[in-house]
């Protein structure tokens, strides 16, 4: 295993430069000189000392001018002399912060466009009128799978100015992402080497909210200077090496299945049936932590109405924003070097090189341009891109197929399409209606053999993936369809983190 090196400390030069200004704490709503001159002494000590990053420290200031308690109750924590001197100035009347203005939602709901409204729950619709509401937002569309989540719903697409960006409209598990691989070999093989094929992914996945890997194909990744751009990086690198090639919970998978081409149209391989393998996961802990980091700033920088709050966004023209915009790409990054981790392992122990590698992510935003030039910040929130002639996967679920699909350039939509078949019912609610036999009976009759999952992920608790590919037929064509076989998930015990 390629040892790395301790990622805990920061160079001494890290902060060198960089101050926490006078300005910036005044906008914190802090109006009086003395209190004024000991945020400074604070703020820049850590800064200089290498504690902390400048938008961190801003972020506990603000927390601590609107409840100062939890910090004054904190032993030696770095920001408690501060909050008691609040807590005894408020006590005498001679600490009053000034309240920041929230931003307003635009009054005007504009109109957006919405496939399969039919198949999409209130909740869905509520949170993306919500978004489109906000000063920042540009444009809007909702795809056939979309549900409801949090901040923007799921299969919910957005486009903002383009120097916003917000954390919660990417999503926890950013950049997560389908990857396929084609075999030659026919798709029989499920079945003449059931036991081979199951062996082979038991052997090289590894699926758990803390799984790690003891050895890796290709770790070149961490050689990119990147990961010392910002000390939140830097503290996540080992972190991020040791899940390398890993699979998360909930809706993540990897699966043979048989893939069945429609025509030539994929890099001239002939129509026919074939062996695949397909896999769905994300960038892990390290692209949980950053979501976690960033979403936390922005709700503290962007004070919004409580049913917009996880919608709050960063400036990309400020640190913070520009930090998160690093770590963002580098999750994408990441999140594809995993899946090229599972399959490189798994071809490795086939002794045989795919036709073709076909991937797509989604929990992104990319620098656009509208159809009419606009320069603009989309978020596709659980939706994929389609752009034209754009490939993709659009999976189903465990016991139903997937589909290759390639992008039509519809500007409506703002060049998306569905990354799934999106959720029929939460998981608390399949635990509470679903029948286990029911999905067992489910399981036999499509020949799935499955390892691991739980009755959250049985396919009743999903869409019917046929009529929310049928209504997106204006967002996508289909090249190929996959119908999964040997599909493995997340033990039962395991937390959902999708």
């Amino acid at each position: 295993m390629r040892k790395q090196n301790n990622t805990n400390s920061l160079p001494a030069e890290a902060n060198v430069g960089i101050k926490v200004s006078n300005s910036e704490l005044k906008a914190l709503g802090i109006n009086d000189n003395d209190i004024l001159a000991n945020f400074s002494r604070v703020a820049n000590g850590l800064l200089k000392y290498n504690v902390m990053q400048k938008a961190e420290i801003l972020a506990n200031l603000e927390a601590l001018i609107n409840d100062p308690m939890p910090y004054a109750l904190k032993k030696g924590g770095k920001f408690k002399n501060l909050a008691d001197d609040v807590i005894a100035l408020r006590k005498e009347g001679k600490f009053i912060k000034q309240e920041r203005s929230n931003f307003k939602l635009k009054e005007e709901i504009a109109d957006f466009p919405v496939w399969g409204m039919e198949h999409i729950e209130v909740g869905a619709l509520a949170q993306m009128r919500t978004a489109i509401q906000l000063p920042i937002a540009v444009a809007g569309a909702l795809m056939p799978d979309a549900h409801q989540g949090y901040g923007l719903p799921i299969g919910g697409v957005l486009a903002t100015t383009a120097n916003t960006i917000i954390p919660f409209a990417v999503g926890v598990d950013i950049a997560c992402r389908m990857c396929l691989s084609i075999y030659e070999l026919p798709a029989q093989t499920v079945d003449t080497k059931t036991d081979m094929l199951k062996n082979i992914l038991v052997e090289n996945t590894n699926f758990g909210i803390g799984g790690t890997t003891k050895t890796h194909f290709d770790s070149s990744l961490f050689d990119s200077a990147t990961w010392n751009e910002t000390k939140v990086i830097r503290g996540l690198k080992d972190k991020a090496y040791a899940q390398l090639g890993t699979s998360g919970t909930g809706n993540h998978f990897v699966e043979w299945g048989e893939l069945t081409l429609v025509d030539d149209a994929l890099a001239g391989i002939p129509a026919g049936n074939y062996l695949a393998l397909l896999s769905h996961s994300g960038s892990r802990g390290f692209g949980g932590s950053i979501a976690d980091y960033y979403s936390k700033i922005a709700m503290t920088k962007t004070k919004l109405p409580p049913e917009a709050k996880h919608l709050a966004w960063l400036d990309l023209d400020k640190d913070e924003g520009q930090e998160y915009w690093i770590a963002m790409n580098l999750a994408g990054e990441y999140a594809s070097a995993n899946h090229h981790e599972i399959h490189n392992k798994i071809a490795r122990a086939l002794d045989l090189q795919p036709l073709m590698m076909i991937e797509n992510h989604h929990n992104f935003a990319w620098k656009e341009q509208l159809a009419d030039g606009t320069e603009v910040m989309v978020h596709r929130k659980g939706a994929t891109p389609a752009g034209e002639g754009v490939l993709g996967i659009i999976p189903g679920s465990m016991s139903t197929p997937g589909f290759v699909v390639r992008g039509k350039g519809n500007a409506e939509s703002i060049n998306s399409a569905s990354h799934g078949a999106g959720r029929l019912m939460s998981r608390s609610a399949a635990f509470k209606t679903l029948d286990k036999a029911a999905i067992a009976a489910n399981l036999v009759d499509k020949r799935i053999t499955l390892l691991g999952s739980d009755m959250d992920e049985a396919p009743m608790a999903y869409k019917d993936i046929h009529a929310v590919m049928a209504a997106q037929n204006d967002l996508v064509d289909v090249l190929a369809k996959f119908e999964p076989r040997i599909v493995r998930m997340a033990d039962a015990r395991e937390r959902p983190e999708d």
